[in-house]
């Protein structure tokens, strides 16, 4: 297709749900099940009238879905609720590591030995598939900051993790394959990629993200009420912080998604001991004006949340023009026995069994694990990692291997786990006394 029907494509589609967004949400698709089906209809599978080669043009979209992550990240990075404890963070901790490990593990086992694949590779196809997408899972994430449904935090707050926990298992792969150094019996992986990159990811998402918030809160309030472009704000946080993240080679993905939750958390905690001063009976200073301005006033701006519409925008086009290709990629004998049958393992045992494990010994009640189990989207970061192995030298041969099995783990988890969320989410929200066990308490007795 030339660029005029990729307009008119586009274009179209976004005319159908601009139109009828209320119409879909109400039916058990979601939006990326009409992305997808209009892409296989136009792709190879029936039409043929583009196929695009994601090996051929592995660098442009490792760019897109490296570009399109990082927004997603931010966005559920400020949608994460205030303040933030560790006995709340527990259990999508636990998720994000522990389980992922597991999830990786159980694949390559699955991989060297039933599919044949060298270590390496199946090392790095279970660290492909391991993670749960920030993109794709829209439906089951945390709709809006005051958002305190308790499952939903945590799919939101794996999501948003193990984006970054996975890379050490990536780089791992590509060692075994000759294709990174791993040092001598893996030390050098694990004091670099493990450790440092991850501490590094962090600590460095959390210090800037802290700065922002105190530099865009002080000029709001000590600058005679700067008005503050926060969309630019929230896209410069993101490129500075991965772009520091990379020249001291620690993992962006971790730090972009710790730079929004702490901006978050630090315009919170500005906020609110500004109204506690506010509203003390005598003030140090009785000649100090409010910064918050009179009683009913609207509340004073902060950057996350005045830049989470425009995010959440760029993530719904991404989403539109991503899943588009992925349709017109497959042929109909990508639907190969291989693939269907490591999508089946990988979404009814290897998502129970890590979830389970991971989560042995916990609090959480047994129908929000067996929904966290269920609800393990595949999405744009496997694709992603795909894409960066591809780029860092992966042999044809594997890459093509690979390529074919992520395509399809991604149209499958597309389709099955997009049309049950309506339905199964529906019926969560329906259970009788939902919003004591869910919708209120997600603080230190969640776990």
């Amino acid at each position: 297709m030339n660029s005029v029907w990729w307009f008119l494509l586009v274009g179209g589609l976004l005319l159908v749900m601009g139109l009828h967004s209320s119409i879909i949400k109400r039916l058990p698709i979601t939006s990326a099940i009409l992305y997808l089906v209009v892409g296989l209809i136009l792709g190879p599978t029936l039409l043929g009238t583009f196929h695009f080669n994601p090996l051929e043009q592995s660098g442009l979209l490792e760019v897109l879905t490296e570009v399109v992550v990082l927004i997603s990240l931010f966005s559920a990075g400020v949608k994460m609720p205030v303040p933030v404890s560790l006995p709340r963070w527990r259990t999508p901790i636990i998720l994000a590591t522990v389980s992922m490990a597991i999830t990786v593990g159980l694949v390559t086992a699955y991989a060297y030995y039933l599919l044949g694949l060298p270590l390496g590779a199946a090392v790095l196809l279970g660290a492909i598939v391991a993670p749960t997408d920030p993109v794709l899972a829209t439906d089951v994430q945390i709709r809006h900051p005051g958002d305190r449904d308790r499952l939903r935090f945590y799919l939101t707050c794996e999501a948003g993790m193990n984006d970054g926990t996975a890379f050490p298992l990536v780089m791992l792969g590509l060692g075994l394959l000759g294709l990174h150094e791993l040092g001598e019996f893996g030390v050098g992986w694990m004091m670099f990629e493990v450790l440092w990159a991850t501490a590094a990811g962090i600590g460095t998402g959390v210090v800037l993200g802290w700065l922002l918030g105190i530099l865009s809160y002080r000029l709001r309030t000590k600058s005679g009420g700067e008005e503050l472009m926060d969309d630019f704000l929230g896209l410069g946080l993101i490129a500075v912080v991965y772009g520091v993240s990379e020249l001291i080679e620690a993992w962006g993905f971790l730090a972009v998604f710790f730079a929004a939750v702490s901006l978050r958390q630090t315009e919170h905690n500005l906020i609110r001991a500004t109204e506690v001063e506010c509203c003390a009976p005598e003030p140090e200073n009785p000649h100090m004006l409010s910064t918050t301005g009179d009683k009913g006033q609207p509340p004073l701006p902060t950057v996350s949340e005045g830049s989470l519409i425009f995010k959440e925008h760029m993530e719904r086009l991404s989403e539109l023009l991503l899943v588009l290709l992925v349709g017109g990629s497959l042929f109909i004998d990508s639907w190969s026995w291989r693939a269907v049958g490591l999508t089946l393992f990988l979404f009814l045992a290897v998502r129970p069994i890590s979830v389970l494990m991971g989560l042995s010994g916990s609090s959480v009640p047994w129908k929000i694990r067996g929904l966290v189990a269920w609800f393990g989207v595949r999405g744009i970061g496997s694709l992603y990692y795909l894409m960066y192995a591809i780029q860092h030298g992966l042999p044809e041969g594997i890459a093509l291997e690979i390529l074919h099995l992520t395509l399809i783990v991604v149209t499958l988890s597309i389709l099955i786990h997009g049309v049950s969320a309506t339905p199964l989410m529906n019926r969560f929200r329906a259970t009788p006394d939902q919003s004591k066990k869910v919708g209120v308490d997600v603080g230190p007795t969640a776990d």
